[in-house]
């Protein structure tokens, strides 16, 4: 049945463009932006804005593919954990190793 459909298609072109260019109009009809398009109705999808009430933070991932967790901490999560803590407005730093690569979360204040 899915090979009768995809062979439909490409033997009748008309009717694949005009398919296009409903869902094209569909799309732009229900887009949640303010366009103005005069002769398409309007029915926009309602969009909610979710504010961002987590803390200000940013990951720091590394790899160093075929090491062990001990290997990855003491050459990489370490050392950058502790330049890291140096850095201005930082919060707080945790980390941790895995094998193979670590993770770095810097928590930075609320300025």
């Amino acid at each position: 049945m899915l090979n009768s459909i995809i062979k439909y298609f490409p033997e009748n072109k008309l009717v694949t463009v005009l398919l296009l260019l409903l869902i094209i109009a569909w799309g732009v009809a229900t887009a949640p932006f303010n366009w103005n398009i005069g002769i398409l109705p309007r029915d926009p999808v309602p969009v909610d804005a979710i504010p961002d009430i987590g803390e200000n933070q940013q990951i720091v991932f590394t790899e160093w593919m075929g090491r062990s967790p001990q290997d990855v901490e003491d050459q990489i999560t370490y050392p950058l954990t502790t330049s890291l803590l140096g850095l201005p407005g930082v919060k707080s730093v945790r980390s941790s190793s895995a094998l193979g690569f670590s993770s770095i979360y810097i928590i930075f204040e609320e300025d």
